[in-house]
Formats: structure tokens, sequence, C-alpha cells
């Protein structure tokens, strides 16, 4: 018998085609499909023990270089589980295919759920898996995911799973898998347009975003960049797709230092490529001069912002070398309305933050004074995964950043906490070779915590910072300021180097910054595995973004 004689098995062979990793955890729904993937031994399974963790670790994989990924659960309580981290990559774009058990086609038992109206109700479309088109089904989930950018449900019927696959029509298995992107016809006219408008401003400024990195656009902008002797800027997740040169001001909105914001809101044109422009990019719509003309580069139909003035719909890379291609090969333009604003050379200007103290006034450490330390203490081959929290904007604002897949933030475009162990796993995956640096908040890291135990097992070397206020932070600087009961905000004082060490992790307490001594000690030491450093830090300290959010709720109630 073939070995695609089953419907999981076929399944397991079309996705193959497309992915190297399964991050999993067994069911009833999935056990066949899950043990065809390990029989044919062409993609590594990697286990978590939360279903959330599945859909967030192949999200990470991918955004860290490591292709499309596949996610597999159960179904119904498995499905459910892995809702949030579903629509968590269906609003950040990211293709992967989720293989979930559901209803046998004889109809719902009395624990089945609609799993595919849940999955619409995130903006996700399910394929169902029949035994005369497994592996074409297969085949359409992966396809859609990689040309779309999108997640896609497929579901296996609990009573398909292990019967014969019927024979396919059509050379499904030796076709061409390469997904072909739909091409969008760029208007020359309205390119020559941006083009004149960028080289006649005096303070050009291009800002990518992380959709520019994965058109391969970072060459042709550099390039564009010093054409128009313009200044460079980034979203959080676009990081590293500029030089860290003397035209780079760093990441836009909220994470900006105080001088890149000003600098940011002096350029007269903003070309953003690749970048959503969402209300952090653009600091509450406050990041761009009102007379500044906004031109977002995007393969969407529509803008993704009201500040913008015109959409140019393209591949960033193709819309970039288009525009090089009209402005010529002449010397690179002069930047003197840059210089004339005092910002002829803002090399380092991302970093130009207030250092804090060794200790808060109320004995903890001071955030700022942490990562500055983390700054020079963690790898240069590091891969940075951050949770979400109110901690959340100190690791993009004073660690260093090689490239865009090597700063992670799942969880961010749905606004969530706790993906942040799975995360790492995804990455760890994708990029064994460096030292994953996963940031998390005593918060999101308890939410998770049953994958402590997935990251300690699979990562090869890698440190987990957890930013331990004991208090869900982004809450007490939100709402406590203003009057909103304080206790559910409180989080009891959680020893997490000791639950690192229950799982085979390393740990210590840091309490104050002579302390990192001994995580300096064990990345010194060349050893392999995870290092739990739990960092007791200040209430007291707030990040810049989160003083912005607050003013802008203000602002909002005020009219």
């Amino acid at each position: 018998m073939s070995d695609t004689t089953t419907v999981s098995a076929a399944v397991a062979a079309e996705l193959e085609q497309h992915a190297s990793h399964v991050f999993a955890l067994m069911g009833n729904g999935n056990a066949w499909f899950l043990d065809a993937v390990v029989r044919r031994g062409a993609m590594r399974v990697t286990a978590v023990r939360h279903e959330a963790a599945t859909v967030a670790a192949a999200d990470a994989c991918f955004r860290a270089g490591g292709g499309l990924a596949i996610a597999t659960t159960t179904y119904g309580p498995g499905y459910t589980n892995a809702l949030t981290s579903l629509a968590e990559a269906a609003q950040a774009r990211v293709p992967l295919v989720l293989v979930v058990g559901d209803q046998p086609t004889t109809g719902p038992r009395p624990w089945d759920v609609d799993q595919a109206a849940i999955a619409a109700a995130v903006g996700v479309e399910t394929i169902v898996v029949g035994t005369g088109d497994a592996r074409a089904a297969a085949r359409r989930a992966a396809q859609a995911a990689l040309v779309e950018r999108r997640p896609v449900v497929l579901a296996l019927p609990y009573d398909l799973a292990h019967r014969p696959a019927e024979e396919e029509t059509g050379d499904v298995a030796t076709a061409e898998r390469a997904p072909v992107p739909p091409f969008i016809a760029i208007d020359a006219e309205q390119l020559a347009g941006v083009a004149a408008l960028l080289d006649a401003a005096e303070r050009p400024l291009l800002l990518a975003g992380r959709g520019a990195h994965l058109a391969g656009a970072a060459e042709p902008l550099r390039a564009l960049a010093a054409r128009l002797g313009a200044r460079t800027a980034s979203s959080a997740l676009g990081s590293g797709v500029f030089a860290a040169d003397h035209r780079h001001l760093g990441i836009s909105g909220g994470f900006a230092s105080e001088r890149a914001a000003a600098a940011i809101e002096q350029a007269d044109a903003v070309l953003v490529v690749g970048a959503g422009l969402n209300q952090f990019q653009t600091r509450f719509g406050d990041a761009f001069a009102p007379a500044a003309r906004i031109v977002q580069v995007d393969v969407l139909d529509a803008a993704t912002n009201p500040r913008v003035d015109e959409l140019v719909r393209g591949d960033a890379r193709l819309v970039a070398d288009a525009l090089l291609a009209l402005l010529g090969d002449g010397d690179a333009r002069g930047d003197e309305g840059w210089a004339a604003a005092g910002l002829g050379d803002v090399t380092g200007i991302h970093f130009e933050r207030e250092a804090g103290e060794p200790a808060a006034p109320d004995g903890r450490l001071d955030p700022r004074s942490l990562f500055h330390a983390l700054e020079r203490i963690l790898p240069d081959d590091r891969v940075v995964v951050s949770d979400g929290g109110h901690f959340i904007g100190w690791a993009p604002t004073h660690l260093t950043i090689a490239d865009p897949e090597r700063l992670l933030m799942v969880g961010t475009a749905f606004q969530t906490i706790g993906l942040g162990f799975p995360s790492a796993v995804g990455a760890a995956a994708a990029r064994p070779d460096d030292t994953l640096v996963l940031v998390s908040g005593d918060g999101g890291a308890l939410m998770a915590l049953a994958d402590l135990d997935s990251v300690a097992r699979t990562v090869r070397r890698g440190v987990v910072v957890i930013v331990n206020d004991a208090a869900y932070g982004a809450e007490i600087h939100q709402y406590a300021v203003r009057g909103v009961a304080e206790q559910p905000m409180l989080i009891d004082q959680v020893d997490f180097a000791a639950l690192g060490r229950a799982v085979g992790a390393e740990g210590a307490v840091i309490e104050t910054l002579a302390d990192l001594a001994q995580l300096e000690a064990w990345l010194a030491s060349g050893a392999e595995g995870v290092f739990v450093a739990d960092c007791r830090v200040s209430q007291q300290v707030v990040a810049p973004y989160m003083l912005e959010i607050v003013e802008a709720a203000t602002r909002a109630a005020a009219r």
C-alpha cells in the first residue's frame, strides 16, 4: 500500500511539500494526522503543552524566517483553546495552516461546535477535507496561506481521518507548487508623481514596516534613501530594514526617542512601505506634521490610516525599484533640508534614552537601567521575542536588532498577552543556532506557564527575561492612575527562577544590577539550555509610549 492511502497521510504528504515544522498537541481529532506526519518523517514535530501554543509557535516560526509552519489541535475544546492565537495570526496576516479535527460527516455530536463559524468570526477560512480531495484540499490551504498571507483552517472530519483516500484526478503530486502572488499593475503616471514629490521634498522620510522586509525591498529602499538624501525610520517589526547609519531615526511612533520623534515630525513628505500605520506607529495621529504629504505603498486595496494622502498599490520591491529608475542614476542628493533642521547626522538617535537609576524609589530595579545593562550583556546573535504588556516598550527601544526576523512580537496585532513562551518555541525552531531571548511580564508568563516546559525542552540556547513588577503593569498605568480599584491588577510575587529550575532550566532572581553577573557568567560559560532571569522591576517607572496612550485616552474622554 502507498504511504498516502489514508486521508491523513494524503494531507501530510501534501503539506510536507510546503512546510518543515509542525507544532502540535495531540488529541482524538488529530491523532491519525500526527501519526502520518511522524511516520513519514519529512516534517519536524514539536509538541507544546497548550493548544494556544500550537498556533502561536507556528506564527513565530514563520516570522523568524522558518517559512510556512503547520499547527494542529484536536476538535472542540482543543480548537477553541487556539482561537486567541489564531485571531492574532489573522490580524497580523501570517501565513500558516491549522490542521484540526472536526465533527464527523454524519453530523455533530453533543460536544461539537460550529468550528467553521468560529473561524469566520475572526476572519479565517476553513477548508474541509474529503476522501476524494484530501491532497488537493491541503494544497489549496497551503497555497492560500502563502499567496494571500493569511492563516487557513484545514478541517479533518473525525470519521474520515483514517479512511482510505480515493484516487484524485489531476497531477496533484507533481504539479508546480511555488506560490505565485497575484500581479498588481503599477500605475506609471502615479509613480512618476510620487517620484517627483519625493525629489522636490526638502526633508523626505522613508518609513518601512515588516511588509517591506517580506517583499525583499530593503536594498532598493536603502538606495532610494541615499538617492533622495532622505532620513529613514521603521515600524517596530521592521527594525533592521534600514541600516543604523547617519540617516536612520529608529522606530516611528511611541517607541521613538524624544529627538527622533521630533525629527520625524519635521518630514515634509513620507513614503510608507509595508507598514500598517496603526495608532502606535503614528502616536495616535501626532507622529507627522499636519502639512506632510503621506504616501503609502501596500498590496491592500485601501489605505490603512485616514492620515494617508495617497495609496500606491503594488509590491514593495517593485515599487521601490521603479521609483529608483524614475529618479535616475544621478549622484545622491544632498540633505541640506535635514541639516538645516539640525539633523544632518542622526547616528544613534534611536538609543538616546534616559539611562535610569540602578534602583527605583521603591528599591526595585529601574527597567531602563536593566535594559541598558542587557544590551551590553546579551549576545549579538540574539533573536528577541516579546510577549505583550506594559514592558513591551523596553526591548525595542534599548536592544539592538539586526533584522526584522530577530524581533518578534506575537500578540501585538490582537493586543493579547500570554503568547511569549510558545513564540519562543517557534522562533527557536526557525533559528536553532542563534541565542533566543524571550522578554515577558509576570502576568503573561503565568498565563502561558504550561509552555515554560516547552521552552526548556526545545530551545537550544536561550535567556528568558521576566520583567516582574508583581502586577498587570499596563492596567496599573492606564486605570489605577484614574482611580480604578487596583487590587485586581496586582499579582502575588512569583519566583520564576524556581519555576524555571523545576522544568530543567537554570535561573536566578535579579534584584540588583549586580545580580546580572549570574546571567553573564552563564552566557560566558557557553552552556546550552535556558536561563530564566526573574528581574524584580518597579511599578513606578512608566514607559514613554504608555504615557502617550494615557494622554490619548484622556483627550478622547474630554471630547
